[in-house]
C-alpha cells in the first residue's frame, strides 16, 4: 500500500486529487490550511497545516514518523498568488507568496528527506507562467517569478538525488477552472477542470517516475499558453 502526501487540499485540483487517490485504494495525508469540505473519504488522514509555519512540519514529521514510516509519493500542489502591479509589489508581498511557492516546499522536502525510498516520487505543481517563453501577464510578477524559482529547485534537486531517490518533476500546469485562476483572471473559463486534471496528475505521479527525472513538464492545451 502505498502512502501519498497532497498539499493544499482545500479546493480544486488539491481536493480532487484527495478523492481520486481515496477511489483507488492509496493512504492520504491531506495538508491545508482549512477544513477538508469531503467528509468520510476512505484512507485519508487530514491535518490543518500552514507550510510556512514551523509547527505545522514538526507535527507531520510525528505523523508520519509514528504512523506511517515511508512517503511513496509527495505532490506539492499548495500554491499562492498575487494579482498586483510590480510598482505597487512590496517586499512582504513577495515573502508571502515565495514563502508559501518555494521556501515552505523546501522546509517540508528537507523534513520528509528521511521517510522516502529510492523509488519515491516528488511531483512539484507549478505553472506555465514559470517557464521562459510561455506569455506572461501584468499583475503576476510574484506568482510567476516564484514558480520559475520551483523548476529550477526541481531540476537540482534530482540532480542532487539521483542516486539515492527520491525522482523529482514538476509539471508546469496550464488554465484550469479553480479559485486561483479566477483569482488571477475574473470570469476566465478554462477548458480543463480540476478532476480532469487531477486525473492527468494522478497517472503521472503513480507511472511516471521511471521515465522521468528533473523534468519541468508544461500540461497546457492553449497557445498562448495561460497561466494557472
Amino acid at each position: 500500500m502505498k502512502n501519498i502526501i497532497i498539499t493544499g487540499t482545500s479546493s480544486g485540483i488539491g481536493l480532487e486529487l484527495v478523492k481520486t487517490y481515496s477511489e483507488n485504494g492509496y493512504k492520504v495525508i491531506s495538508l491545508s490550511r482549512s477544513d477538508l469540505p469531503a467528509k468520510g473519504l476512505i484512507g485519508v488522514e487530514h491535518m490543518n497545516f500552514d507550510i510556512s509555519k514551523k509547527e505545522s512540519l514538526v507535527n507531520l514529521v510525528n505523523l508520519v514518523k509514528n504512523k506511517y514510516k515511508k512517503i511513496d509519493i509527495l505532490i506539492n500542489n499548495a500554491g499562492k498568488l498575487i494579482n498586483k502591479s510590480f510598482k505597487d509589489l512590496s517586499k512582504d508581498d513577495l515573502y508571502d507568496i515565495y514563502d508559501v511557492n518555494v521556501f515552505g516546499v523546501i522546509s517540508l522536502i528537507q523534513c520528509l528527506l528521511p521517510f522516502f525510498k529510492k523509488d519515491s516520487h516528488v511531483v512539484n505543481i507549478s505553472s506555465i507562467g514559470g517557464i521562459p517563453g510561455s506569455s506572461k501577464f501584468p499583475g503576476l510578477t510574484a506568482y510567476s517569478s516564484s514558480k520559475g524559482a520551483l523548476n529550477i529547485l526541481t531540476e537540482v534537486l534530482a540532480e542532487e538525488f539521483k542516486e539515492s531517490g527520491p525522482k523529482f518533476n514538476s509539471l508546469s500546469l496550464g488554465s484550469v477552472n479553480t479559485p486561483m485562476l479566477n483569482k488571477a483572471f475574473p470570469g476566465y473559463k478554462a477548458q480543463v477542470n480540476p478532476n480532469e486534471m487531477a486525473s492527468f496528475i494522478f497517472d503521472f505521479a503513480n507511472n511516471s517516475s521511471k521515465v522521468f527525472n528533473g523534468k519541468v513538464i508544461p500540461v497546457s492545451s492553449s497557445n498562448p499558453w495561460i497561466i494557472l
